[in-house]
């Protein structure tokens, strides 16, 4: 869960799947008296015909007597076998009739009649949509111009969860007129399905064809409204259907559980767990429970909520001996997304693949659970998924299922970027744009991500998300416009978004905060959501990185809150601030596991990957070299991997290569502030203060109030053997920092010092000025 998403890579509801007839509106066939068509009389005996002749006056009971009869006479005719089966289905008694029409298909498995009437009865029982399905397939086998016979078995494939199938069938009713009915049905499971444009499409030419919606579809044209980018009009036509209802029943549950969805979709994170009490005690409301918490609790990042979600899912799995193909995939998505219940989740995806072993997106949902569960490296993973995916359907909907399945990735895979290009182009999913976004921003070609991101906003989910908007800011903060990036991030925290998001846009401006030399207001940022939530895993690092780095905390105490993150079991995915402080924290050796495993998820962060060549440059500094070669090498277009390439030149004294290899960035990038600040640092170590000078002057033009970069042109003067100056430089530091509420130990001790070095330097005070 996404992306996230994720997340996360998580957006996408559970409302996506249709199982067990919930929320679609069955398609009856043209029958007589409401059931299948009574079969035509020809050369009957005369207690089959007295059957049929009361079945037609009415007499329903008294003709199930005579077909019974009629049967031990003539246990061979079908026709009596078949007026029996219809004379159950008159009298309401579906088991009954649905047991006599198999024996009708048993003697004779091409009758049409029996073949039309347990396809019908096939959307009666969850159980019986698969039978019902395998008759309406032989149906159409005879007569493959049977419109109503197509438009049922959609509607069959569709509670199956069986969509490309379903709109296969669609797509051809579609082609030809379509009755109002068929344009309904085929709106709901398009929107199921995941095809929210085409699905609201199909309800806007229902309605404009004189349809009325009844209360058991206005769920699908809520939720087609609202991954429309249109929630508010959702939540409007909901809420006034609701007040219709007095009582709890199934169409009422299922109201009110897309309500409260569409209430935290515009977020109302109250008002939908409001909604949803008072199905909380009705056991029939359980699944529709658990759809609703789910995608509120992914939405939300609400563990609590989704917890409660997975233990309804466990009450309806266990509560259904034959689930749908649709329903298993919905449990197992829900299970996948949810550490306690991985295990299981492998299991039902492997169940799921025994019945669809070509099932492309499964394989990358099973794959994405094992390598949660470990039994896959994050490099394992991409290289399978290539494997996977070296084919791509043409076909729209299994492209839509991938690419859902996909956006699951989080990190998304650079290596997979054609693949997701070709299904972005295809229109499977406007959510790949943002991953297309993430994996440019990923290898610092900064300008496609903004195109990618303009393509994900041009969508109608799209321009609802403020996820793009967190891109955009972490995207100015690289380009080093650190005011526009804080500026941005504060505007989401003022729209008061979902927890989540409002989570990540405090984390992102405490990043800002960071890189502007503002410590103190980053760590306020991180108290004030460890005060929300204290076991915020990514807070206690972010923390503990600053801590460590204005020295509130021992490199001990640093140490313990990373390994304390090392020893949660299952492994968190890495956060920024873990990257942050393991890249704050000195080299270790025994850390170089940790360090080449971060950097397969992010293979140029440049702190890390300091860390990592830092130690190779003591053990082996030819593979540290080759290592950083690698890295130019697959990153071309990366300045980051040139960043990764001068720290080695340092770690090996080389300030010549170090310094070629912040020129090569600053010809790209001449104001990147980072590199002008460590070009600045290399000609200060080879004593090239004038160059030195100039160059953390560029950066002090740039970041005014950089308070890191003051206090090193005041040692800069230090170094060219002026204390005075530098004494009076650092005082100003210091004195900044006391008004902004920054006060920095080492500014202190350093002026000390220098006063100390000062009179050291006199020896003794001279006679003169003694008076």
């Amino acid at each position: 869960m996404n992306n996230p998403m994720n997340d996360l890579g998580n957006r996408y509801s559970t409302w996506q799947q249709i199982v067990g007839g919930v929320g679609v509106t069955v398609v009856v066939m043209t029958t007589v008296g409401g059931t299948a068509p009574i079969a035509q009389a020809q050369a009957r005996p005369t207690s089959v015909s007295e059957g049929y002749t009361l079945l037609e006056r009415g007499w329903v009971a008294d003709a199930i007597v005579a077909f019974r009869q009629a049967i031990q006479q003539y246990p061979q005719s079908i026709e009596a076998r078949l007026g029996l089966a219809i004379a159950y289905q008159r009298n309401g008694q579906d088991a009954e009739a649905w047991a006599a029409y198999q024996q009708v298909l048993t003697q004779a498995p091409t009758n049409q009649t029996a073949l039309a009437a347990v396809g019908m009865m096939g959307s009666y029982r969850p159980e019986w949509q698969r039978s019902g399905i395998a008759a309406l397939t032989t149906l159409l086998e005879q007569t493959p111009q049977n419109r109503e016979a197509r438009a049922q078995r959609a509607l069959l494939y569709g509670y199956q969860g069986q969509f490309a199938n379903a709109i296969a069938d669609y797509d051809v009713l579609l082609a030809d007129n379509p009755a109002p009915d068929v344009l309904l049905g085929a709106a709901q499971v398009y929107t199921y399905s995941g095809n929210y444009p085409q699905g609201l499409a199909l309800f806007e030419q229902y309605l404009a064809e004189g349809g009325t919606l009844s209360n058991d579809v206005i769920a699908a044209y809520a939720l087609a409204l609202q991954e429309n980018g249109r929630p508010d009009s959702a939540v409007e036509v909901l809420a006034s259907r609701l007040q219709s209802f007095r009582a709890v029943d199934a169409t009422a549950i299922q109201i009110r559980a897309a309500l409260a969805i569409a209430y935290q979709k515009t977020d109302q994170l109250d008002a939908a767990l409001a909604t949803l009490a008072p199905l909380r005690n009705e056991p029939s409301a359980t699944l529709s429970l658990a759809r609703a918490l789910s995608a509120i609790g992914r939405a939300e990042n609400d563990k609590t909520v989704y917890a409660d979600a997975v233990a309804l899912y466990q009450q309806v799995l266990e509560q259904t001996p034959v689930a749908s193909i649709g329903l298993q995939t919905e449990i197992a998505d829900v299970f996948s997304e949810y550490a306690m219940t991985h295990p299981q989740a492998l299991m039902l995806y492997d169940q799921l693949l025994e019945q669809q072993p070509t099932d492309q997106s499964l394989q990358i949902k099973r794959l994405l659970v094992s390598q949660r569960l470990g039994q896959l490296s994050q490099a394992d993973l991409h290289e399978q998924l290539q494997a996977v995916l070296q084919n791509l359907p043409s076909d729209a909907v299994a492209q839509r299922s991938i690419a859902q399945a996909l956006i699951r990735v989080d990190p998304p895979a650079p290596k997979l970027l054609p693949v997701y290009q070709v299904l972005a182009q295809a229109g499977a999913d406007p959510f790949l744009d943002f991953r297309i976004a993430q994996i440019y921003l990923r290898q610092s070609d900064l300008e496609a991500a903004k195109q990618a991101i303009t393509s994900y906003l041009s969508s109608p989910i799209g321009a609802q998300d403020y996820a793009p908007e967190l891109l955009l800011a972490d995207i100015e903060r690289r380009e080093g416009n650190l005011d526009a990036s804080a500026q941005r991030y504060e505007g989401i925290l003022a729209a008061n978004p979902a927890a989540r998001i409002r989570t990540d846009a405090q984390r992102g401006l405490a990043g800002v905060r960071l890189a502007q030399g503002q410590l103190n207001a980053a760590l306020t940022i991180y108290d004030r959501l460890l005060a929300t939530n204290p076991d915020d895993l990514a807070s206690q690092l972010g923390q503990a990185s600053i801590r460590y780095q204005t020295q509130q905390i021992s490199e001990t105490e640093a140490e313990a809150v990373l390994d304390r993150w090392l020893r949660t079991e299952p492994v968190p995915e890495p956060s920024p601030e873990l990257f942050s402080l393991v890249g704050a924290l000195p080299p270790a050796i025994g850390r170089q596991p940790l360090y080449e495993s971060l950097l397969t998820v992010e293979p140029d962060h440049v702190a890390v990957n300091r860390r990592l060549v830092q130690v190779l440059a003591t053990l082996d500094p030819d593979r540290a070299r080759t290592q950083v070669a690698q890295l130019v090498q697959d990153n071309p277009g990366n300045l980051n991997a040139y960043f990764v390439q001068a720290e080695l030149a340092q770690a090996l004294g080389d300030l010549d290569w170090a310094g070629q290899s912040y020129e090569r960035i600053l010809q790209q990038q001449p104001n990147r502030i980072d590199a002008l600040s460590a070009l600045g640092g290399v000609r200060f170590q080879q004593r090239r203060y004038a160059e030195a000078t100039e160059l953390y002057n560029q950066v002090l033009a740039l970041r005014p109030d950089d308070g890191e970069t003051q206090r090193v042109l005041a040692e800069l003067k230090a170094a060219q053997d002026q204390p005075y100056v530098a004494i009076d430089e650092l005082r100003q530091v210091q004195q900044r920092q006391t008004e902004t509420g920054e006060a920095d130990s080492r500014v202190d001790r350093r002026i000390r010092q220098l006063q100390l070095d000062v009179l050291r330097r006199r020896g003794f005070q001279p006679a003169w000025e003694r008076y």
